[in-house]
């Protein structure tokens, strides 16, 4: 999972608040409105003491509408600054809630948005397409005319008929291959996780066919979609959120495989704070991986605290580690996931959440690396030297 775009908070000193709001529009929802919620978390932040002026930049864009259907959810962190973070994603919390803390809740951020996909929606039928691309701050949508216009048969019979059939069949192919084409333009302009084509079957057919290289890897078909009337928006709906549920779980699955076969070579993939800390205080992982539990209890990893300084990449177990590469400045004690969240976001590195049982992580902790060396820490069987502390 991307985490980008927590990096705005980086070099922020804080304090932050942080809100995780119910954003779904009064209709679909079965309490009270969205400003209605923000209202209890406002009281909520102003006992924290967190200040008017912050609270203010928040409700400026709380109660922006979000413009989205259904059910879904914001995210939004800011300062005494204003706002740095404002993030719609696809579930809403349980129960709206804020905090105002020295640091973000980049945790409770993190896997609200676990649920999001970057999303290319593609609506094609015989003369066109329709185009949305939907990420975690808008939605923009477009339109594309295919240049052909002879998509009609005809009713007569003879030579006649076979001449304008025959011309509408080439038309369809070519208008698909040109709907391709735009879907290729719009995925290399906008580089979304997944492309989901719906429409027109034979439509739908011929793109599919004419589509090339990336584009055709990320490419879900999903029937049921229509640029006219007549489409059963429901049941469409359902066979959207089974397509993106089945993304989101390949999505976490990539990432759990790959560490597990790296564990298994002792290669590229490291697990235990320690051994996590280390890779992460040299820009080398690719994708932290958590205990899913540490998602919904933050506090956890038995109290563990790491320390961090200015930059994304000082983070060490004792303060005593930074203070001897130099860093005297700016240290600052977190809770250990908080530490280990704040470095990944630092070196762009993902974000994933293990399920119980789906991967054996000392600690609950582990990471895949974008490269090793003599220095990167080894993972060995419990019976060497160390081991037996990390394992309790």
């Amino acid at each position: 999972m991307k985490i980008d775009w927590l990096k705005p908070l980086l070099g922020h000193p804080g304090p932050f608040a942080t809100l995780c709001l119910d954003a779904t529009p009064s209709e679909h929802a079965a309490d009270r409105d969205v400003g209605g919620r923000w209202n209890a978390v406002r009281r909520e932040l102003a006992q924290q003491k967190a200040p008017d002026a912050v609270l203010d930049a928040i409700e400026e864009v709380v109660l922006r509408p979000t413009r989205v259907p259904g059910p879904h959810g914001r995210v939004v962190i800011a300062d005494e600054t204003g706002v740095l973070v404002d993030r719609v994603v696809n579930n809403p919390p349980t129960a709206s809630s804020g905090s105002w803390e020295a640091v973000p809740a980049l945790l409770q951020a993190a896997l609200a948005a676990d649920e999001s996909v970057e999303l290319l929606k593609v609506t094609v039928d015989r003369a066109g397409a329709d185009f949305l691309r939907a990420g975690p701050d808008a939605k923009v949508r477009s339109t594309f005319q295919a240049p052909h216009d002879e998509i009609e048969k005809t009713s007569s019979s003879g030579i006649k008929r076979a001449r304008i059939e025959s011309r509408a069949e080439d038309s369809w192919d070519r208008n698909a291959a040109a709907v391709a084409a735009e879907i290729e333009r719009h995925v290399a302009a906008t580089d979304p996780e997944l492309v989901l084509l719906t429409g027109d079957k034979r439509a739908v057919s011929l793109t599919r066919s004419a589509l090339t290289g990336p584009t055709a890897e990320k490419l879900v078909e999903v029937a049921g979609g229509g640029r006219g009337p007549g489409v059963n928006e429901s049941a469409f709906a359902e066979r959207v959120s089974d397509a993106l549920d089945s993304y989101r779980e390949r999505r976490r699955e990539r990432v759990l495989a790959e560490l597990r076969q790296e564990l298994g070579r002792e290669s590229n993939a490291v697990t235990s704070v320690d051994d996590v800390v280390a890779v992460l205080s040299r820009g080398q992982v690719k994708e932290l991986v958590l205990a899913e539990e540490y998602g919904t209890t933050p506090g956890r990893m038995n109290g563990r605290k790491l320390w961090i300084g200015p930059e994304p990449m000082h983070i060490a177990a004792d303060r005593s580690d930074l203070e001897s590469m130099g860093v005297t400045e700016r240290l600052e004690e977190l809770p250990a996931t908080v530490a280990l969240v704040r470095a990944a976001v630092g070196q762009d590195a993902g974000l994933t959440f293990a399920p119980e049982g789906s991967v054996e992580l000392m600690d609950g902790v582990g990471a895949t690396l974008r490269w090793r060396d003599d220095g990167t820490p080894t993972e060995v069987l419990a019976s060497m030297s160390g081991d037996d502390r990390r394992l309790h």
